[in-house]
């Protein structure tokens, strides 16, 4: 039968697709939605949720990597099925949290997760460094500059000892995107580690008029530095092609993903920056966008040292000097970026600069609005 646009609800296949969220709330949460009166941290990566019905829900936070065998998450599965009721969740920064309703469930729940705790340590609440959340790297994305899980394990297993602890002065989220194209949310974390490449793509012109529309290649890039132009295969064929202004290149790898003939990754261009200084909170001072602080650092597989070596510098100079509660951008504004450096012992170059002539602020674009009378016209 078509759709019937005045029933649209008969004959229709209702088993596409994910089942709706509320359907694996555990109970105690799904009979207490909208009535939470607060919560505590307990200790280390333990939460403890209260409802003004009395019902509490404990929270055991434990770290979890990004990307997941099919045994590990067998392994969840069994915790989950032996202590919580079958009930657990991921957070968005790559944790997997445990949900039990009593004290005496939690109590079982932290012995049980002790038999694990090399791959399920518990952290990554309050004051300390989270999870680091991070894109996909050399194992699934045709456009990086550097690995995702790698430099992760890396800089995590280094700095350790603030996840499971609460020790510093304000959380620091630390996240890694393995190009510019940022689906790591690196732009708005405290610390952030950035894949970049640093030369324009290559083309190949035996390949590019089979598996390329060349106008699509050339419509991709966002500055306009893809030209159509004519070329000579390896044969001696004269071939259309296309020619890149480098000047104009950021490297975006846009060309590439539309053109497989245009390939960007190259071991000696390709690498890391570290920006410094974004957060989403609102909390204290508007959200903030990060800040480049360290241009290059080479891929030095399979451990990165030169990257931990420098979110550990960033990490231990924050730590002495920032005040409770302030977040790096907040400690970096209060003492001034120059006195950052200077602090963190970083090198400034010319390239932290920013002299986009397009960049512009805006105003009041957070909640941190001030209402006065002269506003009221507008937010009445």
């Amino acid at each position: 039968m078509g759709y019937d646009p005045k029933n649209p609800m008969e004959g229709r296949i209702t088993d596409l697709g994910p089942r709706y969220y509320g359907d694996f709330l555990p109970p105690v949460i799904k009979e207490n939605k909208g009535k939470w009166l607060y919560h505590e941290i307990l200790e280390p990566g333990i939460l403890v949720h209260v409802s003004e019905s009395g019902a509490k829900v404990y929270t055991v936070r434990c770290g979890s990597a990004r990307l997941l065998t099919v045994n590990r998450v067998r392994v969840y599965c069994d915790i989950a099925d032996k202590y919580c009721g079958g009930y657990l969740r991921f957070t968005t920064r790559n944790n997997v949290e445990f949900m039990v309703d009593s004290k005496e469930k939690l109590d079982a729940l932290k012995a049980g997760l002790q038999g694990c705790k090399d791959i399920l340590p518990i952290g990554g609440t309050g004051a300390c460094v989270t999870n680091i959340v991070h894109t996909q790297g050399w194992i699934h994305c045709h456009t990086p500059a550097t690995d995702a899980s790698g430099p992760v394990k890396a800089v995590m297993d280094d700095l350790f000892e603030y996840f499971g602890s609460m020790t510093l002065p304000a959380q620091v989220r630390i996240a890694l995107a393995c190009c510019l194209n940022m689906c790591g949310a690196v732009h708005a974390s405290d610390i952030a580690i950035l894949g970049i490449h640093r030369k324009p793509p290559m083309i190949d012109n035996d390949r590019i008029t089979g598996v390329c529309e060349i106008p699509l290649a050339i419509a991709s890039c966002p500055l306009g530095a893809v030209k159509p132009a004519k070329a000579t295969n390896s044969a001696g064929e004269e071939v259309k092609s296309v020619k890149v202004n480098a000047e104009r290149c950021m490297f975006c790898g846009n060309c590439y993903t539309m053109c497989p003939a245009m390939p960007l990754a190259d071991p000696d261009g390709d690498g890391i920056a570290i920006l410094v200084g974004g957060k989403v909170s609102n909390s204290k001072s508007a959200p903030k966008f990060s800040k480049l602080v360290v241009p290059f650092l080479p891929n030095t597989t399979p451990r990165w040292p030169e990257t931990v070596a420098c979110v550990r510098q960033i990490l231990e100079a924050y730590t002495k000097d920032a005040k409770k509660y302030e977040r790096v951008g907040e400690w970096a504004e209060r003492i001034g970026w120059e006195k950052f450096f200077e602090k963190t012992g970083l090198p400034f170059t010319e390239k932290s600069i920013d002299d986009y002539r397009l960049a512009y602020d805006t105003w009041r674009t957070t909640t941190q609005f001030k209402f006065t009378s002269h506003t009221a016209a507008y937010t009445k």
